[in-house]
C-alpha cells in the first residue's frame, strides 16, 4: 500500500511538472483587429489563429482582438513595432506610410483583372513588398482581399469618365487619391468617412468611393443610388507580423507562419466574395442602379497622368506587375 502511494504520488508530481512544461511551451501572443467579428477579414484572422495553433502542436496561441479593442489601424501598427504586441491586420493604405515600395499598390487601374492581381500579390512581386516592411520593424505575411474600390453617387448614373465631370466626390486625405479622381474629370473633396452619409443626403457632396461591401454596411447605398463598379483601386489588407517578435522565431515557425497566412487567405477570400455577393444583391433589391465597367481603357487613359508623376517612384515593381498580364 505505502509503494502504491509513492507511485501514485511519483505519477502525480509528473502530471503536475509535464503540464507544468506544456504551459512554459504555449505562448500565447495577440493578433489586432479593428473590424467586427464575423467581418471577413476577421474571419481570416480566426482561422489563422486556428491553423498556428494546429500546425505548432500548441506551442503558439493566438488571441484576436476585434473591433478596434487595441486602438485603430496606425495605433496597432505602432504597437507592432515597439513589440507590444506580435500581431495585426491592417490596410495597404496605412502601411505604405511605414513603407513606400507598397504604394504601388495605390495606383488606379493597376491590374487588369483578380487573377491578375493576386498572381501579383501571392508571388515574388508580393513577398518583396511584404519583407519591405521590415525597414519599419514589421514582417508581412500575407495580403488579404477588400475588393476593389468603385465610384457611386446620388445625381446621375457613371459609364464613362465622362459621366464624372462636375460631380464632387469624397476621397481619402491622399495627394494620389485626389490627383486620381481629379483627373477623371471629378472635384475631390476630402473628409472624414463618418460625415459621407449626411454629406451626401445635404448635397455636399454628390458621391465618394470605396467598396462594394464598405457601400452596403454604411448604408450609402440609401443616398446614392447609382453605383458605377470601374474597380479603379484594389489595396488589399495585411497581415503583418512585429519584426521584434518575427525574429525570435526558428526559420521552421516562420515558414509554419507564413504558410498559416496563406491559407487562412483562402478562408477570408471566400468570405469576402460572399460578402460582396449579398452588399450587391441588397443593393440591387433596393432598386439602385449597379453599372459595370467591362472596358477600362478610357479609364487607364485618363489617369495615365498620374502614372506620369507618380510611377517613376514605383517604376522596378510597376515593370514587374505590367509584364505580367496576360
Amino acid at each position: 500500500m505505502k509503494t502504491k502511494g509513492v507511485l501514485m504520488l511519483l505519477l502525480a508530481l509528473t502530471i503536475f511538472l509535464t503540464a507544468c512544461n506544456s504551459s512554459e511551451e504555449a505562448q500565447t501572443i495577440i493578433l489586432a483587429e479593428n473590424q467586427v467579428d464575423d467581418y471577413p477579414t476577421s474571419v481570416g484572422d480566426y482561422e489563422f489563429a486556428r491553423l498556428i495553433e494546429e500546425k505548432t502542436n500548441g506551442r503558439y496561441k493566438v488571441e484576436v482582438y476585434t473591433g478596434g479593442q487595441l486602438g485603430d489601424e496606425k495605433s496597432a501598427i505602432e504597437l507592432m513595432q515597439v513589440g507590444a504586441i506580435e500581431l495585426a491586420r491592417v490596410n495597404g493604405s496605412p502601411l505604405m506610410e511605414f513603407s513606400e515600395s507598397l504604394g504601388v499598390l495605390s495606383l488606379p487601374y493597376l491590374f487588369s483583372d483578380d487573377e491578375h492581381k493576386w498572381e501579383v500579390l501571392n508571388g515574388e512581386i508580393g513577398e518583396t513588398l511584404l519583407d519591405g516592411l521590415s525597414e519599419s520593424n514589421l514582417q508581412g505575411l500575407a495580403f488579404y482581399d477588400s475588393g476593389n474600390r468603385h465610384f457611386y453617387n446620388a445625381v446621375r448614373e457613371v459609364k464613362s469618365p465622362e459621366d464624372l465631370a462636375g460631380l464632387k466626390i469624397r476621397v481619402q486625405q491622399s495627394s494620389l487619391n485626389i490627383d486620381m479622381v481629379e483627373a477623371l474629370g471629378a472635384s475631390a473633396t476630402a473628409m472624414s468617412y463618418g460625415e459621407v452619409y449626411s454629406a451626401i443626403q445635404t448635397g455636399v457632396i454628390d458621391g465618394a468611393e470605396n467598396n462594394f461591401p464598405s457601400y452596403y454596411t454604411t448604408n450609402h447605398f440609401e443616398v446614392a443610388k447609382y453605383i458605377t463598379m470601374d474597380g479603379h483601386s484594389g489595396v488589399p489588407e495585411v497581415l503583418t507580423a512585429s519584426k521584434a517578435f518575427w525574429d525570435t522565431l526558428s526559420d521552421e515557425d516562420k515558414e509554419i507562419f507564413k504558410e498559416a497566412a496563406l491559407e487562412s487567405q483562402v478562408v477570408q477570400r471566400k468570405a469576402w466574395a460572399e460578402l460582396e455577393e449579398e452588399s450587391l444583391r441588397e443593393a440591387q433589391n433596393a432598386g439602385n442602379t449597379v453599372t459595370v465597367i467591362d472596358d477600362v481603357t478610357p479609364w487607364q487613359e485618363a489617369v495615365q497622368p498620374i502614372y506620369t508623376k507618380y510611377g517613376e517612384q514605383f517604376k522596378k515593381n510597376l515593370e514587374k506587375i505590367q509584364s505580367l498580364v496576360k
